[in-house]
């Protein structure tokens, strides 16, 4: 079956828009009403994904849930991102989406995503109160965490290659990047 999608002319996309997007395997998010469309991810992005969430689901409380990407966080009529991996209580939570921002957001770098996701992603998420925002990057590898203080991220921690990454909010977790790759 072919699905035909007619792009809005004149004005920003909505989440209505977004909705009307096919499955054909790309990643949409809206940022401030801009479409935006990236490929599947590559199989090493997948097994650093695959291992951070498997670390936050043991260290969650029964209270909050993990969620992996592709999930949309609804951060207003033009802005629903997809970041790799959401954390925020399990009553946030709707079938379809989080309607708010998360407690935490994390995101694995891939080439067609790296500036994207460390300046305009991370904005956005900020500046909606997402309370903590990782960065995973598999060239290093390494793991930067950010967190909110006076609505302004301040870096929290950060390790590369077989340093150990250590952080204790929004959970506790203790890993060394380079044990990420698979």
């Amino acid at each position: 079956m072919v699905t035909v999608t007619t792009l809005p002319r004149g004005r920003a996309f909505t989440r209505d828009d977004l909705r009307a997007m096919p499955d054909d395997g790309n990643r949409y998010e809206l940022l401030d009403g801009i479409l935006v469309v990236t490929p599947s991810p590559a199989l090493r992005h997948q097994g650093m994904v695959g291992e951070l969430y498997m670390l936050l689901r043991a260290a969650c409380p029964p209270s909050h849930r993990v969620v992996l990407a592709p999930f949309d966080v609804a951060l207003g009529e033009r802005t629903v991102l997809q970041p790799d991996l959401v954390v925020a209580a399990r009553s946030a939570f709707t079938d379809q989406q989080l309607p708010q921002a998360p407690e935490l957001a994390v995101e694995v770098l891939s080439p067609s995503t790296r500036l994207y996701d460390r300046h305009l992603k991370k904005a956005r998420l900020e500046a909606a109160g997402c309370a903590h925002y990782w960065v995973v990057d598999p060239d290093g590898p390494s793991i930067t965490a950010w967190a909110l203080s006076d609505a302004a991220y301040v870096e929290v921690a950060h390790a590369t290659g077989s340093q150990t990454f250590r952080i204790d909010v929004p959970v506790a977790i203790t890993v060394r990047p380079v044990d990420l790759l698979d």
